[in-house]
């Protein structure tokens, strides 16, 4: 039998990826692979200018993956067969620029800093008119900035590219059907749930399992009073089974579907705009009046505003409101971005935790879960393949506390 990846985004489809490069037979279960919160995503590996003062362990596990990152881009460009290696995927490594437009800003940047320094994180604080000399684009009216000169981005869409490509090289299935239960080895065939309620209209166009019961549980959902079994497979849409080894649940914000979890979907507007040549030379980021908002530039031109952060369910549409919002603060930090052409707006879904830390390491026998990424999927992808596929040794190995899901207690 194989090892099932449930999801296709970038982090179920690194997981596959290793596995595979190892020789472990895998198959991957998505019904849109390469979609979701990943093709949404900007990309930022930028675990330093992110850093926040309850995140420590956030901090560390984004450090340790971000040293992983340039052999994984190496590694995944060779086969998927790109040429240009990490170019390939867009890998650039010039840094983050942080920057305050006002006052308050500039306050609450100088004690972040403060914060930084004390962490022993490498920032270098400048002036306004050093932070315009690094980036001429921007706004007179910037106030000041921290330079973190190692963080780095990337493209989520060439990157999801290219393990797709990788993932085909080495004959990996890809089976695009949604999974709707664990198969368990205690529960009967054609099981089913007690006291159902109407799925909503958002259940319906999330994809997710219909629900059961006035507490909302979820149909494939073990609950506090119901024992769990080894997990040997999964129920596909229309009713196949598909038998597995170990299934890794990757399934991002609709993990909880599946198992008992604690993910929720976080909403994220974002936007891309065109010019001919790039506007800016690295990631800026920025806070007006207390909003923030980053701009993260890519080779070809493309310039990628974001994000939105809202607790709305799994609801996906792209408002007027949010849109006005990011361009509003992005014109305040680079007054031309009004000038370039409007290429693409998405909303994505963001698999958030109580904690913001992921969720990944072994969750009973048969069970693997590598979800909760939250904001860092892009930047955590090679520390958690890492991880599941049994690479991680010395102090990345002992970052798998960290993660682990026994911290939320009992996974059924």
């Amino acid at each position: 039998m194989v090892e099932v990846i449930v999801g296709g985004g970038v982090i179920g489809l690194s997981v596959a990826w290793r596995l595979a490069r190892a020789g472990r037979p895998v198959t991957v279960v998505d019904p849109d692979p390469a979609g979701g919160a990943s093709h949404a995503a900007a990309g930022m590996l930028a675990p330093v200018s992110e850093v926040t003062y309850t995140e420590e362990p956030l901090l560390r596990l984004g450090l340790a993956s971000l040293r992983r990152w340039p052999a994984f881009a190496a590694e995944l460009a060779a086969d998927a067969g790109l040429p240009e290696g990490a170019r390939g995927v867009d890998l650039r490594t010039e840094g983050t620029l942080d920057v305050a437009f006002g006052a308050d800003d500039l306050a609450a940047l100088d004690e972040l800093a403060a914060f930084m320094e004390k962490l022993g994180l490498p920032v270098e604080r400048l002036t306004g008119r050093e932070c315009r000399r690094l980036e001429p684009m921007l706004a007179p009216s910037v106030r000041g900035g921290l330079l973190a000169a190692g963080d780095a981005w990337v493209d989520p869409r060439r990157v999801t590219a290219a393990l797709l490509a990788a993932l085909e090289r080495r004959e990996v299935p890809l089976v695009r059907t949604r999974v709707t239960a664990l198969l368990r080895e205690d529960e009967p065939a054609g099981r089913v749930a007690r006291g159902r309620r109407e799925d909503t209209p958002e259940d319906r166009s999330a994809g997710l399992p219909r629900q059961d019961g006035p507490e909302g549980r979820v149909a494939g959902l073990r609950h506090a009073d119901e024992a769990a079994g080894r997990v040997t497979g999964v129920r596909l849409e229309g009713g196949a089974e598909l038998p597995a080894t170990t299934v890794v649940l990757a399934a991002g914000a609709w993990s909880a579907a599946l198992a008992g979890v604690p993910v929720r979907p976080v909403k994220g507007q974002i936007l891309r705009l065109r010019s001919p040549q790039p506007l800016l030379t690295r990631c800026v980021r920025g806070s007006v009046h207390g909003s923030p908002v980053y701009l993260v530039p890519r080779g070809d031109g493309e310039l990628v505003v974001g994000a939105t952060q809202e607790e709305l369910g799994f609801d996906t549409r792209v408002t007027a409101g949010g849109l006005y919002e990011l361009l509003r603060d992005a014109r305040e930090l680079v007054p031309g971005v009004t000038e370039l052409e409007l290429a693409d707006v998405v909303a994505g879904l963001r698999p958030g935790t109580p904690d913001n830390v992921p969720i990944v390491g072994p969750a009973g026998d048969g069970l693997v879960l590598a979800t909760g990424h939250h904001r860092g999927g892009v930047l955590l992808a090679p520390l958690t393949a890492a991880l599941v596929a049994g690479e991680a040794g010395g102090e990345e190995g002992g970052l798998a506390a960290l993660c682990s899901p026994a911290r939320f207690g009992e996974i059924a």
